[in-house]
């Protein structure tokens, strides 16, 4: 095996999901866009039916598979942001189109796919032995991942 790429079932326009998802994250961008070949139960031939593009410099595929199944927070994709401004660009991006925030940096898109919008940051804090509790505890009261707050706790 040499290649693993995510499925991101969708029940709407995945065009309008690739857009979106194209334009909050860097590195992203749709490679191409896959029509059915022939009507089928939940759609007619020539319709988009696959999306292959890459998020965040990962290959992605969206499949636009109907309203069988509905995403959850049980499985989240993970962006990890260099600074703050990256990491309010993308949560402030995912906020005003109607997502929903959760606590610990993580938020649901309009789509309804789980973010951990997650700085860089609280990633090497985390594998800090010394400051890993209290980034954790820090990490703990906050919504949106605050780098500032995070460097303030673990005296920075």
């Amino acid at each position: 095996m040499s290649d693993l790429r995510p499925v991101l079932w969708l029940d709407t326009d995945i065009e309008k999901a690739a857009n979106f998802y194209a334009a909050i994250f860097p590195d992203s961008r749709v490679a191409s866009v896959g029509a059915a070949p022939m009507d089928y139960p939940g759609g007619a031939k020539g319709t988009p039916i696959t999306v292959d593009m890459v998020i965040a410099g990962r290959e992605v595929m969206l499949l636009a598979g109907g309203e069988h199944f509905a995403p959850s927070a049980a499985t989240s994709l993970m962006v990890v942001t260099e600074d703050q401004p990256e990491t309010d660009a993308a949560w402030d991006a995912i906020l005003a189109a109607g997502g929903q925030p959760m606590a610990c940096g993580w938020i649901t898109d309009h789509f309804g796919f789980a973010w951990q919008i997650t700085p860089r940051r609280l990633l090497d804090l985390l594998a800090d032995e010394d400051k890993a509790a209290t980034a954790f505890a820090a990490m703990q009261d906050m919504i949106k991942i605050d780098i500032a707050a995070l460097n303030k706790a673990v005296g920075d």
